[in-house]
Parts: C-alpha cells; structure tokens; sequence
C-alpha cells in the first residue's frame, strides 16, 4: 500500500480495527460491523488458499512488534519521581528469563536483605510494578495505573509500602516480598505476554498475605489492562476496590466467596 506521494505506508500504523479487506463483499457495512466489536483477524479475505499479502505483512508486523516487547528492557528510569526502589531476580539476563522462568521467581540473600533494609514494613499495602513479558505494557501503563491507585489507597487511609520496581521478574515475585515486607495486602502490575493482538497489556496480581507456601490460586487477578481492554483508570479503580475488599474478607484468589 503507498500514500498519496508513492511512499510505502507503514502497515503498523493502519488501523485494520474496521478495515475490510475482502475482495467484493456482500454486506461491506455487516462486514465492519463484525469486524469493529472484536480485534481477531476476521473479514481479512484471501488469495487462493492463502493469506493476502497485505493481511500476511500485517501478521509479520504485529509477531515482530510481540517478539520486541519479550526482549525489550524497560527504561526504568521513568520510576525515578516515584521513589521506587529498583531490584532484580535472580535472572541476570533478558536470556536467562526467558530460558529460566525459575531465575525470574527468586531473588539473591543479598537482594532480600536490601529490601528488608531499605523498604517499609508491616503495611497495608505493598505495590510493585514488574516488566514480566512486555516491557512496552509497563511503559504504556503502570504509571498510569500506579498514580490512580495511589490517590485511592490513600483517601482509604492504607498504609502504603515502598514502591519496588523489580527487573527479569515474574509474577511469584510477590510471595517472597510480602512474607519479608509482613503486607497485608501486596498488588503487583506486571507486563502480560504479548500476543499478535497488541504487546501492551498488562495484568494486576493481588494476594492477602501472599506466601511461597500458598498455592496459586490465592492470588485475585485483573488481566488485558491497556487502552484497548480495560483502561488504566478504570482498572485502578478496580484495584483499589478490590484491595478493600480483600483487606476486610482477610483473603483472595479462589479463596473468596463472593
């Protein structure tokens, strides 16, 4: 595809949310319907048994822009305001984090005596922001979500942990930090493994006195937080909501009832 001056367009940046690319459709007006109330690659046409060649580059587009975000660094530099506290697993590496998923459970004894140092205890409320598996999830939307959420915590009167940034990190980091830190409440933002969908989503962790000993399904999630799932104010209304709720029922995950 050009523009009007004969360039190649940059087929990431064409919105294919309505674009259809079926070649004489029936109901064109049905077809965009259909196609604006999902982001699956429907309505998309093709040539013989195969894809378009437009819908295949766009399908190349979106796996190299997932597979950026896998190996992205986040720059956390945008955590400096917010004095956080910046740590990393075990995994020394962006290849160590991917081939290791363990490294990225688990921190150094140096690390946890840092954190038991430097960091707040016996809180309310411990939030941490993780880069996970897309860094440009965290870029797009933990600070976002993480200022909301902070004026809401604080007009409920929590006390509030030191915020802690952790690298190459996934998501049982938060066990090992509440058990140190003694939270009652720990939230964990953490970037979502991207898809071909978007590589922006990020998802929420929480967990009542989180422990290495508690299985899983203890932990109250929120999932697909970005602009075109749920977005970052109305999911750190959601976090926060849920924060008192499971401050008062004293447990999470599957545990509740509700």
């Amino acid at each position: 595809m050009k523009d009007e001056d004969g360039f190649v367009r940059d087929i990431s940046a064409i919105d294919y949310h309505t674009r259809v690319t079926i070649q004489h459709p029936c109901n064109l007006e049905a077809c965009r319907a259909i196609k604006g109330s999902t982001n699956a690659r429907i309505c998309v046409g093709k040539a013989g048994s195969s894809y378009r060649t437009e819908s295949y580059l766009r399908y190349l587009s979106d796996h190299a822009a997932a597979m950026d975000s896998v190996w992205k660094e986040v720059d956390d530099i945008i955590f400096d305001p917010y004095g956080f506290v910046k740590v990393e697993t075990c995994a020394k590496s962006k290849e160590a984090y991917i081939k290791r998923p363990d490294l990225g459970r688990i921190f150094s004894s140096a690390t946890m005596d840092f954190l038991k140092k430097n960091c707040r205890h016996d809180i309310d409320v411990q939030i941490l922001i993780v880069d996970g598996l897309s860094a440009y999830a965290i870029e797009e939307n933990a600070l976002d979500v993480y200022e909301v959420m902070l004026d809401g915590l604080k007009a409920r009167g929590y006390s509030l942990g030191t915020p802690i940034y952790i690298r190459h990190g996934r998501v049982a980091t938060m066990d090992s930090i509440s058990e140190a830190l003694h939270a009652k409440v720990i939230v964990q933002l953490i970037g979502e493994r991207p898809g071909l969908i978007t590589n922006q989503s990020m998802s929420c962790y929480m967990a009542y006195e989180a422990s290495t000993k508690k299985p899983e399904s203890q932990r109250t999630v929120i999932s697909n937080i970005y602009a075109g799932g749920t977005p970052a104010i109305e999911a750190a209304a959601q976090i926060v909501d849920w924060c008192g709720v499971l401050m008062r029922e004293k447990k999470s995950g599957a545990a509740l009832k509700l």
